[in-house]
Order: C-alpha cells, then structure tokens, then sequence
C-alpha cells in the first residue's frame, strides 16, 4: 500500500531554501565574489546530501522523515559551518558537506519531537507531524533523523561525535528545564535564557564549531565561533519570540501565538510578568493572556475562548512594550556575538558573519 505526501507537503517539495533575506545579503563589495560562490555551492551540495539522507526502504519511514525537510527552511545552520569553514585549510570540503548535513538533520529531528511536546499546529507553514501520523510516528520519525545524523558524524571522527553528543545532551536538558520550569527561588527571565542558550544556542554554537573543526582551523577560531553562535543562538530565539506574535502564519511558518497557545512563556510575557507588579493594565493582560490563551485547545469547548478573543489578546501583546524591550534585547545578543569574532581575520567571511547575525533579528519582523 503506497503512503501518499499531504497534498501540503506535495506543494512545497520543490519549494527552494535560502537563508534570510538570500545569501547575497551577508556580502558586500566585490571582494566576497568568491566567497559568495563558495557558500552558495556548499548549500547546493548540502541539499543534496541531505535527500540522500533521509531516504528509506520502508515507505511510511521514508515520507515522514522527508516531510520536514520537504516544507523548506532556511538552513541557517548548515550555512554557518560552511561559512565557518573558510576559517581553516580545507574550506567547503566533502567532509564539511557531511557535518553540515548532519547539524541539519539533527535540527530537523528536534522539531518533530518539539512539535509533539508543544502541541504545535504549524511547522514551516505546513501541519505539524504529529498532526498528519501521529505523536508515536512523529517521534519515531525524529529519533530515526537523529540516528542518520549520528551515523554521518561518526564519520568525521571522535571530537565530532563528542561533540554532536555533548549538543545532543545540551537539547535534552533543554527541553526537560523548559518543561519543569524554573526552581521557586530562580529568575524566571534568567532561566528562560538558559533554556534559549541550551534549545538553540547549542546548536547553532555546534553549527559553526564544525565547520572550523572539520576544517583544521586554529583552536582560537574554533573557540570564538563556539562563543558566537551560542550568542547568536539566543538571539534567533528572542526574535522568534517576537515573530510569534505576528499574524501572518504563511510568513511566518505557525499560527499566531503558538507558544502562548500552548502556555509556553517567552520573553514578552516574562517582562510583561515584571511589569504587572506595578502596572494594573499590565496586570490585566497577563492574566488575560494565562487564563484565556495558554492551553487553550485543553480548555473546555463551551468556555474556550473564541479566535477572536485570542487574536485580541495577541495584538495586545505585539503592541505592548514589552515586544520592543525583546526586539532590544535580541539586538544586544548580537552585539555580544559580534564581539566574539575578534579573534578572526577581517575579510569577506568575518563580514559574513557579523551580516548574519544582524539578519537573524531582523528577518520577518
């Protein structure tokens, strides 16, 4: 029996991926010509290695691990550690390809298990995994991504699988902190950021540590890298938190207020949390937020708010100035990102870099 794609799925699988805004935008002057064509290569050739991957004999395997990766992206990470590779002697080589696809596949198994644990609806403007198998297949599908990206780095020696391990471990803990939630006694705010750094950071850290690692690049390029993609990492996350927000889900690949929805806090309302304390209308949509929007589907039909109401309160919170205090406070991760690269010599790639994460906070806002 054949196992048909989602008719959304069967739209978007020629569906091209960039990085946002396109790579042109990380390079200026005629200087990154070459670097330009380099990276754009390394993507194509990442494409590539990434539909070979996900392939398998058994049908039902073979189309759910292909769903996400069909629905698009940006791959943002596989282009961090081909850029990232221009750092040392073998920039863009095969065995760059082969950790870039590995990091990516190890970002696309963690949204199938995201997207079960915060019941999302939405995923890259296509229905969540979970919604189109399942919850069992939907993981199942996930853990058979995070093997094949296992198999890949295990190709690329021991500190490459030490170091998809340690990432791994770091994703885990993440999300096991996010959904326990911080200690009576802890800084809400300072723990969402350490769950931000450990979800999204780790990753995107480890992202641009390959490149430079597989490349022989110098130790202090490598540690410099580390430090700014964690930066970046946490800025990404901020930025998503504010995209959230926007009501426009085929821009933004999710349903308005998915994380509201599923009574996850970002940032907007953690400050909003603060602000409460003194400020009754603060209070007030706080408490609209937590009692009429946060696990809404779990609400009883008769007294769920209506789409409506949600939407309202969405707005409320977009509009607020909490949302611009989170847009500030992503910029100042990029900031701290950007210093990180010191150490690196200045030319077309550090450029890049310092482009790419200015584009991270300012991409579908």
């Amino acid at each position: 029996m054949s196992v048909e794609l989602p008719k959304t799925e069967q739209r978007r699988e020629a569906r091209s991926t960039v990085v946002p805004g396109g790579t042109d935008d990380l390079f200026d002057g005629p200087k990154s010509d070459v670097l330009r064509e380099r990276l754009d290569a390394g993507l194509a050739a990442v494409e590539t290695r990434l539909r070979a991957e996900v392939q398998y004999a058994d049908e039902i395997a073979d189309v759910t691990a292909r769903y996400l990766l069909n629905a698009g992206g940006k791959r943002l990470r596989p282009m961090l550690t081909v850029l990232a590779s221009q750092f040392g002697e073998t920039p863009g080589s095969d065995d760059v390809i082969t950790a870039a696809a590995a990091v990516e596949l190890t970002h696309l198994a963690s949204l199938y298990h995201d997207d079960v644990m915060d019941e999302a609806e939405l995923r890259r403007g296509v229905a969540a995994a979970h919604l189109q198998w399942g919850n069992s297949i939907a993981i199942l599908a996930g853990d058979l991504l995070f093997a094949r990206s296992s198999l890949l780095f295990s190709e690329l020696g021991l500190r490459a699988v030490r170091l998809q391990a340690t990432i791994f471990e770091r994703l885990v803990l993440g999300q096991m902190r996010e959904t326990t939630g911080p200690a009576p006694d802890a800084d809400r705010i300072d723990h969402y950021v350490g769950v931000l750094a450990d979800k999204t950071g780790s990753l995107i850290s480890a992202a641009a540590q390959f490149g430079a690692i597989i490349s022989n690049a110098p130790e202090a390029v490598v540690a410099a890298l580390a430090e700014y993609g964690e930066r970046v990492g946490v800025a990404f996350q901020l930025a998503d938190d504010v995209i959230d927000l926007q009501q426009n889900p085929a821009t933004t690949g999710k349903l308005a207020g998915t994380d509201l929805r599923a009574g996850v806090e970002t940032l907007p309302v953690l400050l909003l949390e603060r602000q409460a304390a003194t400020d009754e209308a603060s209070r007030d949509l706080l408490e609209r937020i937590r009692t009429r929007v946060a696990g809404v589907n779990e609400q009883p039909e008769e007294t769920r708010a209506s789409e409506e109401e949600i939407s309202g309160i969405i707005t409320e919170l977009r509009e607020h100035r909490v949302t611009q205090l989170t847009v500030d406070e992503a910029q100042n991760w990029v900031t701290l990102a950007v210093e990180a690269l010191r150490p690196l010599k200045a030319g077309p790639a550090k450029n890049a870099l310092e482009r790419f994460a200015a584009e991270v906070v300012s991409r579908d806002r």
